[in-house]
């Protein structure tokens, strides 16, 4: 949730023209997140449970991408997109220790 409010606040310094561009792309990667987590641990199953972590996993990678592309063009604050940076890996560390456990789980 942290990783979607941040984006949130970052996006909104984003020019306007990128409404439905890359501000909304990067918004949607970072909803994602949360909500696949969450969709996931409601399900029934561990394989499932594991399906929707890599789903999420893959949103944060996409937000990496357009974080770079961010710096590229001068968009943002540099300092919240650091910011924003080191959540990413560190949630990541979270979900690939999770993702250990469960898959633990299922032998």
């Amino acid at each position: 949730m942290d990783i979607t409010e941040y984006v949130y606040q970052l996006t909104q310094g984003f020019p306007k023209e990128e409404q439905y561009g890359l501000t909304n792309q990067i918004r949607r990667a970072a909803t994602s997140i949360p909500a696949n987590i969450a969709e996931g641990n409601a399900r029934s199953s561990t394989k499932e449970y594991l399906y929707h972590l890599s789903i999420a996993i893959g949103s944060l990678a996409e937000i990496e991408t357009y974080l770079d592309l961010a710096i590229r063009l001068h968009f943002g604050d540099r300092k919240l997109i650091d910011a924003i940076s080191d959540t990413l890996a560190e949630e990541r560390r979270m979900l690939r220790g999770l993702q250990r456990s469960l898959r633990a789980k299922l032998k």
